[in-house]
This record gives C-alpha cells, structure tokens and sequence, in this order.
C-alpha cells in the first residue's frame, strides 16, 4: 500500500511542477484537483457499464413485478422465470452493483493520498492543504482568509448536493410503484436517499483540505457523469405527459 501511494504522490507532484508557472502556489491544488479527475475518466467505462445496468432493471421491473405477481405461490417457477427474463433481455442482475465495487479501490487510495502529511508545506490560497476547517476557524473565523476557501467549497458541494438532490427524488419518482413485495423501510429509504448527497458536507468540515479537494471534485464529477449518462432518461421525465407525472 505504501509503495501505491509513493508512486501516486511521485504523479502529483509531478503534475504540480507542470502546473507551476499557471498556479503558482496553488500548483499542488491544482494537480490534486486534475489527478482526480484523470481518475475518474480512467473509470469512467465502470461507470458506464453501472449506467446500462441500472436501465436495464428499470427497464424490466414491469415484467419482474407481474412475474412475482404470476408466480407468488411458487418460488422455483418465480425463479426460474425470473432467470429467463435476465437472460432474454441480456440482463444481469449484478450490472449496476459490481462496478461500482470496483470503483472502491481506487476511491479509497486516492482518500489516503490526499489525507496524508504529504500536502504538509501546501497552500489552496491562504488555507494549508493538510489543515482542517476547525484549523481554519482557530486561524481567522469563518470570514478569516483560510475560512473564505472553506465557505467557497461548502457553497459549490451546496449546489452540487441541491442539483443530485433533485434529480435523485426525480428519478425515485419515475421508477415503477408495483415492484411486488414490498421491501420493509423501503419507503423510508427512498426518502432518505436523496437526502445522502448533503452527507458530503460533513465529509469537506471533517477531512483535511487537500482530501476536501478529491471529495468535491469527484462528488462534481459523479453529478455531471450521472447527468449525462442519463439525459435520454431526464428528456422523458421532462416531456411526460401531466398525467403520467401525478
């Protein structure tokens, strides 16, 4: 582990000699900020694979749901029909779950990295990479110089988490009613679930600066992503009828 860390700060500080004469002090930012996002485009075919996963169960749940209701006194035909279905529509049902797994490796050493005494010596402006906003607070209050990048980095996690809040309930609402057997707290989980992507702002008070810069840039990247990846969905939520959406 040691050695995988060695060799990814060896990159970011590379990348923050390279950004230097544009960034000055803030070069080390910067590079965190950019090695963050090469990352995430190295995982974005993960992602991708997630995407076409979780339409597809979307896609499916209707005949899943009149399956279960067909099948309900008969567990080996639900399942065995419920086998058929995945294999008629090319369907797995792990497609959205394991690629996100695997995104958890490189998620949890790019944490590491950025946590470490390494960015000790670093600057974002007026605010040390290796502090944490409580530092901040001691040194200056909330409107202190270091306090300010803080106040700045809450107000774009705010918009980011405003934005996935939305469209998160938004796609909540879309998905089908009749799924079958309710699943117990399901209803409190889907109200709830929105409501995780405020949690970021507890993450950016509590970790050190330069490991708040990998969390907003990877939670901004993971808005946008999911924007894209699903627009086709966002354009049929927009453009359905009143009636289908009450």
């Amino acid at each position: 582990m040691s050695v995988i860390l060695s060799a990814f700060g060896s990159l970011v500080e590379r990348l923050a000699d390279l950004l230097q004469p544009l960034f000055a002090t803030t070069a080390t930012a910067a590079a965190i900020v950019l090695f963050t996002m090469l990352v995430r485009l190295a995982i974005h075919p993960l992602s991708r694979a997630s995407a076409r996963g979780q339409k597809a169960r979307t896609r499916i749940a209707p005949e899943l749901a009149a399956l279960r209701k067909k099948h309900a006194k008969n567990p080996e035909r639900l399942r065995k029909a419920t086998m058929e279905l995945h294999a008629r529509e090319k369907v797995s049902p792990f497609a959205g779950i394991l690629p996100s797994l695997l995104q958890a490796p490189a998620f949890l050493l790019m944490y590491h990295l950025f946590s470490g005494d390494r960015m000790t010596g670093h600057t974002l402006l007026a605010a040390p990479l290796g502090d944490h906003w409580a530092d901040a607070l001691a040194h200056g209050g909330v409107l202190g110089p270091a306090g300010r990048v803080y106040l700045v980095l809450f107000a774009l996690v705010a918009a980011v988490a405003t934005f996935t809040y939305r469209r998160t309930k938004a796609q909540l609402a879309a998905q089908p009613l009749d799924l079958g057997q309710p699943t117990p707290g399901a209803g409190a989980i889907a109200k709830v679930m929105p409501l995780l992507s405020f949690a970021t702002l507890i993450t950016v008070a509590v970790v050190p600066l330069a490991a708040a810069l990998y969390v907003v840039t990877s939670t901004t990247w993971t808005a946008v992503e999911r924007a894209f990846l699903f627009r086709d969905q966002g354009r049929k939520e927009g453009t359905a009828p009143l009636a289908t959406r009450a």
